[in-house]
This record gives C-alpha cells, structure tokens and sequence, in this order.
C-alpha cells in the first residue's frame, strides 16, 4: 500500500512539472525556458525536477510525448469521422491545453527541431496515417488515396492552419479554419457514402471533448456502484452522448 502511495504521488508531482514546463515552454520557447522558472511554477524542489527529468531536453520531450497520453478520441464504426474527430479535437484543445500549445511550439520552432528529431509531428502523421488505413479497409477511401501520403499533407496542411491563425488571430479562429480545412479536403479522400455522413463544423471538436467527458464522469460513478459498470469506450459504443 505505502508502494502504491508513492508511485501515485510520483505520477502526480510529474504530471505537475509537465504542466508548468508546458506553460513555460509556450511562453518563452525553448531556448528562453529555465529549470528554476519550471520550478517555480510547479511549486517544487529543483530535486524533483531531476528526479524525473535528466536535463531541459528530457522535459520538452516529456511535454512532447504527454499529448499522446491524454484522453483521445472514441472509437468509431466510420474511421474516417474518427480522423476527422482527431483534428477537431486537437483545435479545440489547443488554445485551452498549454500542453498541446507548448507541444506544437516545441515542434515547430527552429531552435529545437533537431534536438526533438520533429517533436510532436511524426507521432500525429503515424496516427492519422493509422486511421486512413484502417479506412481504407473499410472501403470509406476513394481509389487512389495512399493512407501515409495523406496523412503527410493533412498533417501538413493543419499545421499551416495553426500556424496561420495563431499569427492572424491567436487562434481564436482556429476551430473554424480547422473545419474549412476538412471541409475542403475531405471530397477528395472520402467516398461519396461516407462523405455525406461526416460531420465537420466548427463546434465538432467542443463535442467530442464533451463526449469523452460524459463518458469518463460515467465511468468514475460506476466505480462506486455494485452494479456493473460501462466504461468508456462502452459507453461510447452503446450511443452515450455520440452526436
């Protein structure tokens, strides 16, 4: 129990720094980012920082990295709504999340692409590559999609869209132009059946999150019932709060 205890606390007191090394990030970059800035912020010792993070490089990566670790998208039956739902997440997110907005800096600015080897960007063109192929086998691509090269120019193309309206607006518009992007490209890799089922707006993204939400505060209560509990992704699958 004492063990448990102190991994759980372990989890959490990173979890702290990442989030503070995030706000950091974002806002100074990464070459003007500081340990002891990380450690004010998180309210923690410089020790605990080394405790789980070997050098500055070591926490741009863990910020990186801890994107891919949060709460995703469901699963769905159509594969190509699930990518669709994947960018409109992430824009949603990503004026709200400083993990994903210090992520995205950290993986664009020039000052760390070679140290981060691409930073958050291959691990997003993998998964939206992953998506299109699973499409693919379920007939919802038209003939000559190529699933990773489609993955590269989308991936590409909504990162010029974050970039854009970061400059532009500071990505007050960024669901917005997101939903655009979808809806401009999307005629061109779906197939006529599933593209008129696809659902893209502007508020797609806010929907999902609350979708996850509902499904995980679900989850939670049924921890304490005896009854049998439905998680997630059950709940999900069973039509909770799917639009």
């Amino acid at each position: 129990m004492v063990a448990v205890v102190r991994q759980e606390r372990a989890l959490r007191t990173r979890r702290l720094i990442l989030e503070a090394a995030a706000s950091v990030f974002d806002e100074f970059g990464y070459e003007g980012a500081t340990i002891g800035e990380v450690v004010s912020r998180a309210g923690v010792t410089r020790g605990a920082v080394y405790f789980h993070f070997a050098s500055k490089r070591d926490l741009a990566q863990g910020v990186v990295e801890e994107q891919f670790v949060q709460d995703g998208v469901p699963e769905r039956s159509c594969k190509l709504q699930e990518f669709v739902d994947t960018g409109m997440v992430v824009a949603h997110l990503m004026p709200r999340n400083p993990l994903l907005s210090a992520g995205a800096r950290l993986s664009l600015g020039q000052d760390v692409f070679d140290d981060l080897g691409g930073g958050a960007i291959p691990g997003w063109i993998s998964r939206m590559e992953a998506l299109l192929t699973t499409a693919g086998e379920r007939g919802e691509l038209l003939p000559h999609i190529v699933p990773a090269d489609t993955a590269w120019l989308v991936t590409a193309a909504w990162t010029g869209v974050q970039i854009q309206s970061q400059k532009l607006s500071g990505r007050a518009d960024l669901e917005q132009r997101v939903s655009g992007l979808f809806q401009h490209l999307m005629p061109s890799v779906a197939v006529p059946g599933v593209l008129g089922s696809l659902q893209m707006g502007p508020d797609r993204g806010a929907r999902v999150v609350a979708e996850v939400a509902a499904a995980r505060a679900a989850e939670e209560a049924g921890e304490g019932s005896t009854e049998p509990r439905v998680g997630a992704a059950e709940a999900v699958a069973n039509g909770v709060g799917v639009s």
